[in-house]
């Protein structure tokens, strides 16, 4: 039997997990199964247990896609303009996951999840964690630039700050799913002014 490729192995994770991702936007979190993963996949349950052993190991493996996505985004952005101001951060992460096959109702779903189910809670803080490092990260680098703005304890301005920043991204959220007049881009670019520069 042929040896599979590690590139087609990964290929194939992607197509399963784009597969999941439109059953988890369609159908929310909870009201989807494994086999209707299967069946929105087109590949045999054999093929997707080859890869993913449950429908929360899809769900980390799409989460931890779109995070590594807009991390990336986050490390070039700050490699080209240099230290970025907390506004700029998460207008970036904003706007990166509204380009995402991500709806924001699943979001939300996922959110709501995380409030009443002890599993769905740890996957979720567990996707969190790394996102509150970074941008505690960003964001003291920022401050340390910007004393005039942010004070003389770069930390304690991340710490006071960072809670706030990711408050930003349920908050769009929340409206694009629920308000018809929401306007997305008068959002972000008031995120980028509200949060000084």
């Amino acid at each position: 039997m042929p040896k599979v490729s590690d590139e087609y192995r990964a290929a194939r994770r992607d197509e399963i997990a784009a597969a999941a991702l439109r059953r988890f936007a369609a159908t929310g979190y909870r009201g989807t199964s494994m086999a209707d993963i299967i069946s929105e996949s087109g590949l045999s349950a054999g093929a997707i247990y080859g890869h993913f052993a449950s429908k929360e190991e899809l769900f980390a493996a799409v989460a931890q896609k779109i995070l590594g996505a807009r991390t990336v985004e986050l490390v070039d952005l700050r490699a080209a303009e240099g230290p970025l101001a907390p506004g700029a951060i998460m207008a970036a992460i904003i706007d990166g996951m509204r380009h995402e096959l991500i709806s924001p109702n699943l979001f939300l779903q996922v959110w709501s999840e995380a409030a009443i189910d002890p599993a769905v809670r740890e996957m979720v803080v567990s996707f969190l964690r790394p996102v509150r490092k970074l941008l505690g990260g960003l964001v003291t680098e920022w401050a340390a630039a910007h004393p005039e703005l942010a004070g003389d304890d770069p930390a304690a301005y991340a710490a006071r700050t960072v809670p706030v920043l990711m408050g930003l991204a349920p908050g769009f959220m929340v409206q694009r799913s629920i308000l018809t007049d929401f306007d997305e881009d008068a959002y972000l670019e008031t995120v980028r002014r509200l949060v000084p520069r």
